[in-house]
């Protein structure tokens, strides 16, 4: 049973106004790499994961960007995407902690680097069962210190 969360709406208003409290999330979004990942390798198993966040989750996503002469740009997120890292060992306990929570998730195995596809990839992760996955990035979504608990044993991305 995939559980939901309360999440503040997003109010569009509130970025055109003149306050200068900042905007807290009462949730977060996070991405645990492998540490022994190379730098192109961290970076694109980064974007992988965020990807599909909106979909699952379409409260993450913001407004439509648009400069002063009127340009239009995509929305991206609307809170800021922290990034961790730590061993093979804590992206599987991070793993078994997420599944065990039912918070929205997403993963990246080491099958994907050889992979050139959607269809390939999603066949190479139904390949293996849960407990073997090779993981090198996890991303997940939820109340903070829910995150925060899955999280445990990782630390924060250089």
């Amino acid at each position: 049973m995939q559980r939901t969360y309360k999440t503040r709406p997003y109010d569009a208003r509130q970025s055109h106004s003149m306050s200068t409290e900042p905007i807290r999330f009462d949730t977060k979004i996070a991405v645990l790499l492998r540490e022994d990942l190379e730098t192109w390798q961290r970076l694109n198993v980064t974007a992988f994961l965020v990807s599909g966040l909106g979909t699952q989750a379409p409260e993450v996503v913001g407004e439509p960007y648009e400069d002063a002469d009127g340009v239009p740009y995509m929305p991206m997120l609307r809170q800021p995407v922290l990034v961790f890292e730590g061993t093979k060992e804590t992206l599987k306990t991070a793993h078994a902690r997420v599944l065990s929570r039912s918070l929205p998730r997403a993963l990246f195995t080491s099958d994907l680097f050889a992979t050139g596809n959607d269809r390939d990839n999603r066949a190479a992760v139904r390949a293996v069962t849960t407990g073997e996955l090779d993981l090198v990035g996890l991303a997940v979504y939820g109340p903070r210190n829910a995150v925060d608990k899955v999280l445990k044993g990782a630390r924060m991305h250089p």
